[in-house]
């Protein structure tokens, strides 16, 4: 019997040809797409998520470099939609396609101190530093559409090394960036050591598990002519600190409204008291008049509201914000379990139908959000204190300082975070105008409770 393999090609016996090779071709895996969801709609004119990660570290910084990126290329090939560029299709719908990769930045700043930046006092020319190490400041989500997906700035410190990563929050919420960094700290931590790496949670990328809808968005041209449409004008100018409360000051606060509430209520939670305190004491160094409609926001995690619901692993967004509404007089004359009361209330009763009814709601009209949309005296918590951000070890031990860049702050935006020392404290990022800033400083009340102020 004689063989030969080829186009044309036969496998014959001197009786017959058997079989006959008609032709070959060279067969690659399909690009990943992954097509976005109504839930991630509403953020392409957001900006990009910054975090910024503080490490006092003596390792080698081109090794640490090279360390970081190789891990890095691995992550993405696990979270794939981050290595894509957003796309639309003819009928206007958006996905995530391809696999042109992250941007990965160098940069030393060697006159500048982990501790300058760590440190309990962070004024504001650290503030300033601090904005020059995440990139990406002031670029729109909708800029994925040309841009990488992620970006990461590596920064050389005098005695430590910076991470600052900008994220597309159109491709993934809080919860899906810190499983993403912690899955790309371990697979960095464990090339470092002898040991196997550990069992990683893999990302669930199905975005039809959440919603199968397809919607279509009409984008404006760029950023600048989103921002021209906004009905309230140029943004106003913030100042951004961190307030640092011990876990004793949370289990006061906490323990402050319980104490009040009549048999048999639903206890409130960590986050409804801590909130309802940040809530009035922002309303407070405000100057509200007891007319004026304050308004507080928190952007809820979806993943377990939805029916079925998805687990903590789904990647993407699967947030929405909720809102609740008073009076500033109502809010400030009365006690401070009223107003964690409103919170949980809202909270509580955005269940699976409600969230299906935002949804439906925005497929019927597709919306282009500003932050204004929001109104001019709301308070709006993102992040939480549940992510284990001080956890993200890329091989030279925890983060002495865990931030969020300059980008989608706006008058009242909070970030909430764990306490740097792990031990049940809470930080709280919060951005003002001047003014109300420095009477929050100030405030008696707000600062009784609280263990350090950045």
């Amino acid at each position: 019997m004689a063989a030969e393999n080829g186009s044309g090609s036969s496998i014959s016996t001197k009786e017959q040809v058997v079989v006959t090779v008609t032709g070959s071709r060279t067969v690659s895996p399909a690009k990943s797409r992954c097509a976005l969801a109504t839930f991630d709609l509403p953020y392409i004119t957001f900006y990009y998520n910054q975090k910024l990660l503080l490490y006092r570290t003596a390792l080698d910084f081109p090794d640490a470099v090279a360390r970081i990126a190789a891990a890095l290329s691995d992550a993405l090939r696990v979270f794939y939609p981050l290595a894509g560029r957003i796309r639309q299709d003819a009928d206007g719908a958006l996905a995530v396609e391809g696999d042109e990769g992250a941007e990965v930045l160098e940069a030393e700043a060697v006159g500048v101190a982990v501790d300058e930046l760590a440190g309990g006092d962070c004024g504001e020319e650290a503030e300033r530093v601090m904005q020059q190490l995440v990139p990406y400041t002031g670029v729109m989500n909708l800029e994925g559409l040309r841009r990488p997906l992620l970006a990461v700035q590596l920064t050389q410190l005098r005695d430590g090394l910076a991470v600052g990563c900008a994220f597309n929050h159109a491709v993934l919420d809080g919860t899906s960036t810190w499983h993403f960094m912690s899955y790309w700290a371990q697979l960095c931590r464990s090339s470092t050591t002898t040991r196997s790496p550990p069992s990683l949670l893999q990302p669930i990328l199905d975005r039809s598990l959440a919603r199968s809808v397809r919607v279509r968005l009409d984008l404006p041209e760029s950023a600048e002519a989103h921002e021209k449409t906004d009905p309230n004008g140029p943004k106003k100018a913030l100042v951004a600190r961190v307030f640092s409360f011990s876990e004793a000051s949370v289990g006061r606060i906490k323990a402050g409204v319980n104490a009040a509430l009549p048999p048999g209520a639903k206890p409130l939670s960590t986050f409804q008291s801590l909130g309802a305190h940040i809530w009035r004491a922002v309303s407070r160094a405000r100057g509200l008049g007891p007319a004026d409609i304050t308004a507080f926001a928190v952007f809820a995690d979806c993943r377990a509201r939805l029916d079925p619901p998805l687990p903590p692993a789904y990647f993407g967004n699967l947030i929405q914000a909720v809102f609740t509404g008073v009076p500033a007089g109502m809010l400030l004359g009365g006690p401070p379990e009223l107003a964690a009361g409103l919170l949980q209330k809202a909270i509580d009763e955005h269940d699976a139908a409600a969230v299906a009814r935002r949804l439906e709601e925005y497929e019927a009209a597709p919306k282009l959000f500003h932050y204004s949309d929001a109104g001019p005296n709301c308070v709006a918590v993102g992040s939480s204190p549940r992510f284990r951000v001080y956890d993200v070890d890329f091989g030279f031990g925890r983060p002495e300082r865990v931030r969020s860049g300059g980008n989608n702050k706006f008058d009242g935006m909070v970030y909430l975070y764990p306490g740097r020392g792990g031990e049940g404290g809470i930080d709280v990022e919060l951005a003002l105008q001047p003014e109300p800033m420095q009477r929050l400083q100030k405030d008696a009340e707000f600062l009784l409770l609280q263990q350090a102020a950045a």
